[in-house]
C-alpha cells in the first residue's frame, strides 16, 4: 500500500476512533470502564467500528483509493470507482455510520452534556463534509451516482 494511501487510514484512525473520542472522554471527567454504560458501549461500540472497517477495505480493494478527502480537498488519492457493493449497498456513508455508532456508545458510557456537545459538533460537520463529498461525486460519477443516490439511503438505512 503506498504510503500517501495508508496515511489516509492512519488519519482517520487517529481523528476518529481515538482524537476525539479521547476529548469526549476527558470532558466527561474520565468516566471507568465499568457499568451499564460500558456494556452498552461495548455492544454498540463494536459493531460501529466492524462497519466503519468494512467500508474502509472495500474502499481500499474496490476503489483503489483512501477516505481522506476533505471538502472537495483531495488529501489522499480518490476511489476510482463508485463503491456501491457490500456495506455501501447499506447506505451511501457506511464509514460515517460506524464512527457515529462508536460515539453513540461512547455518550450512553459517559453521560456528559459538554461530550454530548462535542459529538454534536463533529456530527454537524461531517453532515457538511457528506453534502460536500455528494457534490463531488455527482461531478466525477454522474447519472451512475444519481442513480445510486436515488435508490440508497444517505446515512441510516431504510431511514436517512
Amino acid at each position: 500500500m503506498k504510503l500517501k494511501i495508508l496515511s489516509g487510514y492512519v488519519i482517520g484512525f487517529v481523528l476518529f476512533v481515538a482524537a476525539i473520542p479521547l476529548g469526549m472522554w476527558l470532558l466527561a471527567g474520565r468516566p471507568a470502564a465499568e457499568g451499564f454504560g460500558f456494556v452498552c458501549f461495548a455492544v454498540l461500540g463494536a459493531p460501529g467500528l466492524a462497519l466503519s472497517v468494512w467500508a474502509l477495505v472495500c474502499m481500499r480493494r474496490v476503489g483503489k483509493g483512501s477516505p481522506l478527502d476533505a471538502f472537495g480537498h483531495e488529501l489522499t488519492p480518490r476511489t476510482r470507482v463508485l463503491l456501491t457493493e457490500g456495506p455501501y449497498k447499506l447506505c451511501r456513508n457506511p464509514m460515517l455510520l460506524g464512527v457515529f455508532l462508536y460515539d453513540f456508545a461512547l455518550l450512553i458510557w459517559f453521560r456528559s452534556l459538554a461530550a454530548d456537545l462535542v459529538f454534536v459538533v463533529f456530527f454537524l460537520v461531517m453532515m457538511k463534509q457528506v453534502e460536500s463529498e455528494e457534490k463531488r461525486l455527482e461531478r466525477d460519477f454522474g447519472e451512475e451516482y444519481r442513480a445510486y443516490k436515488a435508490r440508497t439511503d444517505k446515512l441510516i438505512p431504510f431511514v436517512w
